[in-house]
């Protein structure tokens, strides 16, 4: 970016990202019920900025979360004061995972954005970090849904203020195939006063997983799942607004 150092466009970045999706909670009453239910300690694998985390961390659940973006935590980190949870920057797919926690989760379709190699050393790993009677538990976008879509040039979503500069920020999204994989991008487009735009951009790419696919990796590595449709805990189908998984 022209005029920016590389960090600055990363904090920059992460905190675009972070007020996008700060407003979306209907999935927290469904991962803080699964927490309580299981709440001697949770672990979350891709936290972020915290949207989740911090919310169970601030209704009393004891929540560690790990994370390979140094700026999102950084965002964590200032937003969790006066509370410190305890946070790791790391790629949780290669991490020897230690400790023994009753519930691990990841929202926020972070599973689908895993190739197969990776889930199966993410599998591998899980178990001997469950404490007995835990779950591992994450939420993905409906495969059906991901497959049908077809290439679709970026729109425009919304607009909102940049958090440093207080000048308009333009958010459009768009998708396109890439071999087996569906590429969503959002462009945060930064209007500046004397005209200029400047452009950051995130690209996620996820991995079209059916149920089926799922639920025979899981019971691969001794897991027995049950698939969820909705965060009311409707059952899944191909129709279902997502594909949520609980795996014991």
């Amino acid at each position: 970016m022209e005029g920016m150092s590389q960090e600055q466009a990363a904090r920059d970045l992460a905190e675009l990202v972070h007020l996008h999706h700060a407003g979306y909670d209907e999935d927290l009453p469904y991962w803080l019920a699964l927490a309580r239910r299981h709440a001697n300690q949770a672990l979350e694998l891709g936290c972020g900025s915290g949207r989740v985390l911090l919310a169970l961390a601030r209704a009393g659940i004891a929540v560690f979360g790990i994370d390979n973006d140094p700026a999102a935590l950084a965002i964590l980190r200032r937003a969790a004061q006066p509370a410190r949870p305890a946070l790791l920057q790391a790629d949780f797919t290669t991490l020897p995972l230690g400790g023994r926690f009753s519930f691990i989760f990841m929202p926020c379709n972070t599973y689908s954005t895993l190739d197969s190699a990776a889930r199966n050393r993410l599998l591998g790993r899980l178990r001997a970090c469950l404490a007995p009677g835990g779950v591992f538990a994450a939420s993905l976008p409906n495969p059906a849904a991901l497959a049908s879509l077809t290439e679709s040039e970026p729109e425009e979503e919304e607009t909102f203020l940049h958090p440093r500069t207080g000048n308009p920020v333009q958010l459009s999204s768009g998708w396109a195939r890439a071999a087996d994989e569906l590429v969503i991008t959002w462009h945060y487009d930064h209007l500046l006063p004397d005209g200029r735009v400047e452009r950051l951009t995130a690209a996620v790419r996820h991995q079209p997983l059916t149920a089926q696919q799922l639920r025979a990796e899981m019971e691969a590595h001794g897991f027995r799942v049950i698939l969820f449709g909705d965060f009311d805990g409707s059952d899944y189908a191909p129709d279902s607004p997502y594909l949520i998984f609980e795996a014991s």
